[in-house]
């Protein structure tokens, strides 16, 4: 069964997100990036979604969900609202596919409900040791020097009402391999949800947490669910930062994807989806991580 039109579930009084339904089998949750919406993986996830009932989500004030301007808008807030997603529609068996902050989100919802969720595929998790907006500050200058002026008190609420959509594709540029890339009219839905009432002023709040997404870290050793790191081989991290969060998740296995940067799930998504089924088909033949995606691992190290 595929639900072609986004639905709306309210969650609680302050909290209601917006998500697609599509595809049948079992759960896969895809979760997004800052500054994007489900969207975002809307070539990504028809490939998912013909062994999966996958569900795309708009987290919290972000895309056309609801702005609360009393929410903190860090990864504890985010996190939370996940599992209430999960749980509202009790989701059992849920495999979590996040891509930047949405990658450490799908690492801190397993260790948070390891009953629930079976897999994780975290795509350029967004976990650094970094300053304010440090992850897109490394994409070009224009990203360092625009991002790191929102943290200045009265230059940054300037600087954020004066982003068009041309700045956005320089500064989203900055995450790609091939900055061609970037969808058009992608780039436009984005540009045309920053204009929501209240949604420039969440944004800054989503930077002003960025400590939080360090602290992320603490949790991975509670991670009992088997769990695939996807990195792009121009992605952001460090290779020290990768090999930092591999070491502390249990049996964690790493694959680098060729000519892809930290928008992996845009610039490369067959590629990304052909990693993500050889693992699952591995995984349901009760053949662990051998033959097919042992071939695949040799081939993106």
């Amino acid at each position: 069964m595929t639900d072609l039109e986004p639905s709306l579930l309210k969650i609680s009084d302050k909290l209601s997100v917006r998500f697609q339904k599509s595809g049948a089998g079992p759960a896969l949750l895809l979760l997004h990036t800052i500054r994007t919406q489900l969207e975002y993986f809307r070539s990504l996830a028809p490939l998912l979604a013909a062994s999966h009932t996958v569900y795309a989500l708009d987290l919290p004030g972000h895309g056309h969900s609801p702005i609360d301007p009393s929410a903190n808008f860090d990864e504890p807030y985010f996190r939370q609202a996940v599992i209430r997603f999960i749980e509202e529609l009790n989701l059992s068996e849920v495999t979590l596919v996040g891509e930047s902050i949405g990658g450490a989100l799908a690492l801190t919802v397993a260790a948070s409900l390891p009953q629930r969720v079976k897999r994780v595929y975290a795509i350029n998790p967004y976990d650094y040791e970094a300053r304010y907006g440090d992850g897109i500050r490394r994409g070009n200058w224009l990203a360092n020097f625009i991002i790191g002026s929102l943290q200045i008190p009265l230059l940054g609420a300037v600087n954020a009402s004066l982003e068009n959509k041309m700045i956005l594709g320089k500064i989203m540029g900055g995450g790609y391999h091939d900055p061609r890339k970037l969808p058009a009219d992608l780039l436009t839905e984005f540009d045309e949800v920053a204009h929501r009432p209240g949604y420039k002023r969440i944004a800054r709040k989503v930077l002003a947490g960025w400590r939080s997404w360090s602290k992320a870290r603490d949790y991975y050793r509670q991670i009992s669910a088997p769990v695939t790191l996807i990195y792009g081989d121009s992605d952001w991290s460090r290779p020290s930062e990768r090999e930092r969060t591999r070491s502390l998740i249990a049996a964690a296995q790493m694959v680098t994807l060729k000519n892809a940067g930290h928008f992996s799930a845009v610039e490369n998504p067959s590629e990304l989806a052909r990693v993500i089924l050889a693992t699952e088909s591995a995984q349901r033949s009760n053949t662990g991580v051998r033959n097919d995606v042992q071939a695949l691992l040799a081939e993106h190290k």
